[in-house]
């Protein structure tokens, strides 16, 4: 498991504009985003007793969280994902899962599971069985991605950010999503090093480091 690390600041358009513009010369557009941008959903899960925004509003030092995600309403590319914390360091795996099964475990159809021969499902029914996870809400939001092969970094500007509410349908096209509010979220991801080129380009006044949640805004609603 290869950690990384990860700063995130909340911005202004103002900021966004000026970002886009400083990235574009320096950096290079994620080839999985040909135009640009893309639209990511993520289906979050936690349990009755909200741990895994609990443990992110209160900063605890490890922490992981499970959700499914696709891309750009694509049900051909589906991946369940765990991501974990430590002492400030990320790391995220991942495996691809059918339509079929992504659909399967929105609607708590898990005893299959338990049998699969992929090591990542069967973590989250082992979690599903012990910590009553269960899916939790749908994340929406508008992602441009920039990589930069020094540091191996990758800096994106996700905004848009809208909340599934009750809806844990994660193909419903017609699950109705509201926004939560005007937050722009830049992330900054590198390996051992962050070059100065990047460091400089992403400096932005009266702009600090903060622990933004998109699951947690989201969760405000319910």
């Amino acid at each position: 498991m290869k950690f990384r690390h990860e700063c995130k600041h909340e911005i202004s358009i103002s900021d966004m504009l000026s970002l886009r513009h400083r990235l574009s010369a320096i950096a290079q557009h994620d080839p999985h985003a040909p135009d640009g941008s893309y639209r990511i959903r993520s289906l979050y899960f936690d349990n009755v007793y909200d741990k895994a925004l609990r443990e992110k509003q209160d900063g605890v030092n490890c922490r992981e969280k499970f959700r499914i995600r696709l891309y750009n309403c694509d049900s051909s590319l589906i991946k369940l994902e765990k991501k974990s914390k430590i002492n400030g360091l990320c790391s995220k795996e991942s495996v691809r899962l059918t339509a079929d099964e992504a659909d399967r475990i929105a609607h708590c159809d898990t005893d299959w599971m338990a049998s699969d021969d992929r090591p990542l499902v069967t973590e989250l029914y082992s979690r599903i069985r012990s910590q009553g996870l269960r899916p939790r809400t749908i994340v929406d939001y508008t992602r441009e991605p920039f990589v930069f092969p020094a540091g191996n970094v990758r800096v994106t500007l996700d905004y848009d950010i809208r909340t599934g509410l009750d809806c844990t349908e994660l193909l419903n096209a017609h699950c109705i999503t509201v926004p939560t509010g005007n937050a722009i979220i830049l992330e900054v991801k590198w390996d051992e090093f962050l070059p100065s080129v990047i460091r400089d380009a992403v400096q932005l006044d009266d702009t600090r480091t903060g622990a933004f949640s998109k699951y947690a805004a989201c969760r405000m609603y319910g």
